[in-house]
């Protein structure tokens, strides 16, 4: 499974509804019997690199559409 959007509104921020999505995003994959979860973020987008990491993601080498894109970070977390 791919997450392919997610955002807050700034006046949202640090409040942890994205990790709470987040977390509600997976245990639907898991539902679905999806074994991993991927995404992309941008290198720029320091909060969502921190949630990532945060919530057990790790750093793949970019796939699909963002290979070779310089700005892209690409992670993964197994949902086994």
């Amino acid at each position: 499974m791919e997450v392919k959007r997610m955002f807050t509104s700034p006046e949202n921020r640090g409040k942890g509804f994205a990790g709470i999505i987040l977390h509600e995003l997976e245990n639907w994959e898991r539902e679905m019997n999806f074994e991993k979860c991927i995404l992309e973020t941008g290198k720029r987008q320091a909060e969502a690199i921190r949630l990532y990491k945060k919530s057990g993601y790790d750093i793949i080498p970019n796939y699909g559409q963002y290979a070779g894109i310089e700005n892209s970070l690409c992670f993964k977390k197994d949902l086994k």
